[in-house]
């Protein structure tokens, strides 16, 4: 594990997955939002659709995404966001979207409808998947001919989206679609931390997360990290074998998969 000690100088040097390296969160957060408005902007030009998964977590892009959007009169009308997760009531039932952790209700407040109407994409352009329907989200992006890009971050154990680690090879971990499952104790722990000031026992016990499947699938991927616990996660991801054990590392090997970190998270972890 001597990974973990890699100095900021080094960091990326040999690395599995390529690491950028910005100063700060704002700028990790204004590049991530910068690149969803040049794909679309590219894309609009040549006339095609544009398919992105997207997180709720980072989702400091947002707020500068939609002030893009609104300034360039963008239209994101040839544009589907599938969204990577929602927490579950039970096994089986959203949370309520009025919930303080529904990403559905974040998605709606902080983006939707914050962008000019004349600007906004359908509704039935905005999806998250359904624990009723989990296959949906597979039909989806075969009819719309794949994804063009997935954002995200990458969680404690590893997880993309709420692809908790598994005791299976990396080969069938790969091939993990959209599912209901039940979350990781660590990540409902830093989660109910960073969300509800540590009353874990408030955060939910289910999800339904696109897979590793349709993560993998994508053309691009684009992972942003920031806070301090990153230093480890980053570096093993990168650096780490191959392993649903880890799922973030399952990027290595990708085309064009990219991580990008603050000068903060950089530095070495212990």
């Amino acid at each position: 594990m001597d990974y973990y000690r890699i100095s900021r100088q080094e960091l990326g040097v040999g690395a599995k997955i390529p690491i950028f390296v910005l100063e700060s969160a704002e700028e990790v957060f204004h590049a991530a939002a910068l690149d969803m408005v040049n794909t679309i902007e590219v894309h609009n030009a040549q006339g095609k659709r544009t398919v992105i998964i997207c997180p709720v977590g980072p989702v400091g892009q947002y707020p500068i995404f939609v002030r893009e959007v609104n300034e360039r009169k963008l239209s994101l009308k040839r544009v589907w966001f599938i969204n990577m997760d929602e927490y579950l009531a039970d096994s089986s039932t959203w949370i309520d979207i009025s919930h303080i952790l529904s990403f559905r209700g974040f998605m709606q407040r902080t983006v939707y409808d914050r962008i000019d109407a004349d600007l906004l994409m359908p509704e039935a352009q905005r999806v998250f998947p359904d624990p009723r329907d989990p296959g949906a989200i597979g039909r989806l992006i075969d009819e719309l001919g794949g994804v063009d890009v997935c954002y995200g971050g990458i969680g404690i154990t590893g997880h993309i989206a709420f692809n908790e680690p598994e005791d299976v090879s990396a080969a069938e971990f790969a091939e993990r679609r959209t599912r209901v499952l039940r979350i990781a104790p660590e990540t409902r722990a830093i989660n109910a931390v960073g969300e509800l000031g540590g009353a874990i026992e408030v955060m939910p016990e289910w999800c339904i997360t696109v897979g590793m499947k349709e993560i993998l699938s994508a053309r691009k991927i684009r992972l942003y990290c920031f806070r301090d616990w990153h230093r480890a996660v980053v570096r093993r991801a990168a650096y780490g074998g191959k392993s649903a054990r880890f799922p973030a590392t399952l990027l290595q090997g990708h085309p064009d998969a990219r991580i990008t970190v603050t000068a903060n998270v950089a530095e070495p972890a212990f």
